[in-house]
Parts: structure tokens; sequence; C-alpha cells
């Protein structure tokens, strides 16, 4: 079957390279990719939310269906395009309508949908510019730290953790007054910080059944030991030791099935993933948000983790048959390391020539932010390069995956060596 990829990072690199195993996947396209998504199928150089020009592609190359990667296009409701064209309707598309979609796209909508369902989460409310005094004054009942969530989409830099109340009252006034993310903190979450350790479970559906694959822990800090900058994620592992069977049955009575219940309840078509960010505070499961789409880089650590023919997963969900779909996963260990631009995430140059690929022992090698200039592969954004190993045990994965890191050069190159190591 023809198969349409929407996405360009290590994310889509991932999906891409999974799906063009299957022998049920005849031609894969990838809207628009990389410099290294171009090896797993064809790049289409359609920008993911011009919807109009992916529905002429996706008729005039028989597309079968559409796995979308990032949220933007969901958000803004790629799906539902599909649904109102005559034409379009019939070609399945993975990824949540808009409705659902606001699990991501608004942060008060998936903190009240929590609330409704009984799902375990932190204390929060929201305020506007016509609440903010009310806004100041319930920040500090929360006791310290306080969050402080952009209720929008604000590519990753919404949320805010402020460790006095000075600093909280400051940043909520300059949200709310100043529009410091823009229209994404016209309304913002303001929240009990949770203390524990992160992880990110992520779940298949097709609206009525489920399927949990394998769970995650990024590392988000720019700096080893966990410090600096947030990034996008600067690496992942997959299993979490610390998920055991007892926790991870606790996620799914308390946190998986009233999600997917509770969506079934109210009425909200979800076909696609669901990723739940979690927080296990003493080994009980706290929600600390919902994405509408799988994670980067956990993707590159969960993809390599799956045994089962992706493409019938895929058809499952679109099918509503995803109870019949058997998901085998892998016992070993993924380690994936992150290749960044110098700067990065501040200030970076883009352009710079990667060399060092080919010398790569034991890792796959996704690429996130790369383009093709004269043949030749160079840095398009923050996240370069992916780079995953899988082995028998943490420590192994862990080992090759940054040796291999080090075989990659361009100017600037930058990736943390400490990735896993706090759970071994």
């Amino acid at each position: 079957m023809n198969i349409l990829i929407i996405g360009s990072g290590g994310r889509e690199s991932a999906f891409a390279w999974k799906l063009s195993q299957s022998p049920k996947c005849s031609n894969l396209f990838i809207a628009p990719g990389n410099a290294g998504t171009g090896q797993y199928g064809t790049n289409v150089d359609i920008k993911v939310n011009d919807f109009k020009a992916i529905g002429d592609f996706a008729l005039n190359n028989a597309i079968e269906l559409v796995l979308v990667g990032p949220e933007e296009p969901l958000v803004k409701g790629i799906h539902d395009y599909f649904l109102a064209d005559e034409k379009l309707k019939g070609i399945p598309v993975i990824g949540p309508q808009a409705e659902g979609a606001q699990l991501e796209g608004s942060k008060d909508f998936s903190k009240q949908f929590m609330f409704r369902n009984g799902i375990p989460t932190a204390a929060s409310k929201t305020f506007t510019i016509d609440t903010l005094q009310e806004g100041l004054a319930y920040a500090t009942t929360l006791g310290l730290p306080v969050v402080l969530k952009a209720d929008g989409l604000a590519a990753g830099k919404g949320v805010l953790i402020c460790t006095t109340n000075e600093e909280a009252q400051t940043e909520l006034t300059l949200m709310l007054k100043d529009a410091k993310f823009g229209a994404a903190s016209s309304s913002v979450v303001v929240e009990q910080f949770l203390q524990g350790i992160e992880l990110s479970v992520f779940v298949m559906t097709d609206g009525k059944n489920y399927k949990i694959l394998p769970e995650a822990k990024d590392y988000k800090r720019i700096g080893e030991g966990d410090t600096g900058l947030n990034t996008g994620g600067m690496g992942s592992v997959s299993p979490v030791p610390f998920a055991d069977a007892e926790f991870m049955r606790k996620v799914e009575e308390r946190v998986v099935i009233p999600t997917v219940e509770g969506l079934k309840k109210e009425n909200i078509p979800y076909k696609g993933f669901i990723f739940i960010g979690l927080m296990n505070c003493n080994g009980e499961p706290q929600v600390i948000e919902y994405n509408c789409r799988m994670g980067d880089p956990e993707t590159e650590s969960v993809m390599p983790r799956i045994e089962s023919d992706f493409v019938d997963l895929l058809l499952g969900v679109a099918n509503e048959n995803l109870d019949t779909v058997e998901l085998k996963i892998s016992n070993k260990t993924a380690a994936t390391v992150m290749c960044v631009a110098g700067g990065y995430p501040g200030d970076y140059v883009n352009g710079k020539a990667i060399s060092g690929i080919d010398n790569v022992r034991d890792s796959i090698v996704f690429h996130a932010g790369t383009m093709l200039e004269n043949d030749e592969v160079k840095t398009a954004g923050g996240r370069v390069l992916a780079v995953t190993t899988i082995q028998d045990n943490l420590f192994e994965a862990l080992q090759h995956a940054t040796t291999d890191a080090a075989r990659i050069y361009y100017d600037g190159v930058y990736f943390r060596k400490d990735i896993g190591f706090d759970l071994i």
C-alpha cells in the first residue's frame, strides 16, 4: 500500500525507517522529510500545514494511509480536512481530529478533561488577563515551586517553573499582560509542582481499543547532570527501569483506561497516539500533560523495540479493530543520543556540513534537522541527528549510542554524554 508520513524530524525518520521494513508498504512518501528520510522513501516538498497540497498529493498518488507526525497540523485540523472532502474522506488519517488534538492544543482543556474523568494530576486553575489578580493570589496558595503553563501551543517553550513567589508573580503578569508567549499565553494554567521522576507512556487507540507501546524517558536539559536550559529533548531510553509491572498496572488502570473511556464518553473521536507525560511520585503515577502525537526523541527509542509490523498496527487504528492486532515488544534496551547545533537551544547557525555518519557502527542514525545541499548533508535545525542503538542492557546501549555519536562531526556539534546514566 502507498503511505504518506507528514513531518520532517527525528520522529518522522523513525516512522519511515520502521514502515519501510513492512512488506505491506509498497510506496512510502514523507512530506517534507529531511536529508535522511529519502533512504526509506520519497521526500515530497510540501509544508505540514498546507492541507490542500497534501490532499491533492494523496489523490494523485493513490495514498491509502496518512500518518501525521507533528502536533500543529493535528491541532489545526488536517484529519477534519480529509473527512470533510468527498474524495479524501476514504483515506485513513492516523492522528486525532481537531477536537481530540485539544488534549495537547489547550492545557486548560486537557486539565479539565483529567478532572472530569478522575485522572490523577496536579491541582491547577486557569486565568486570563481579566482574572490576573485572582491568578496572582492563587499562585501563592500552591507552595513552591509554582508551574505556569501557556494554554496554547508554544513550541515546547510555554512552561515555566518558578522557584519564588516573586518570580511567579512577575512571570504570570508577563505571560498574561505582555503576551510573553504570544496568543498561546492569553490563558495560563497555574499549577502545583509535582515532585518525582518523569517518564513518557505512549498509547495507540482506534477510539475504542488501545495498545500501550514501550514507555520511554527523555532528557530535556541542554547540560549534563540535567542542568541549563530546556530543549526539545537531548536523548531518551526505553524501557524505563523504575516503570515495573506494578507501576505500569497503575498507569493502565488509573490513567490509560480512564483516558480512552473519557474520550468515548464525551463523544470525542480519537484515532492515533496519546502521549502521556507522567510523574512517578513515590510509585504513584500523576499526569503532567497529554500530547496528541508521539514524542521526539522518544519515538527514536520506542520504534526499534516494536517487533510487530507497524503497518498492521496503523491499520488496526484505521479500521477500529486494534484489539485483533498483536503487539510484540523486544526485551532489549534502546538508547538515543541527540546531536545538536552549537548554541542550541539559543541562537545557532544552519548549513554546517556533516561528516562521519558512515563511521557509525552499532547504531541507527535518524536525521532530525538536516537538509541536502548539492548532494551534501548539512545541518538545518537545532536538533540535528538522533543516534539510536538497541542492546541487551541499558549500560551497553548507552555506551554504544554515546560512542557512535562521537563518530559524527560538524562545526559546533554537541551531545550529552550522560543520557540514561541516572538510571544505572
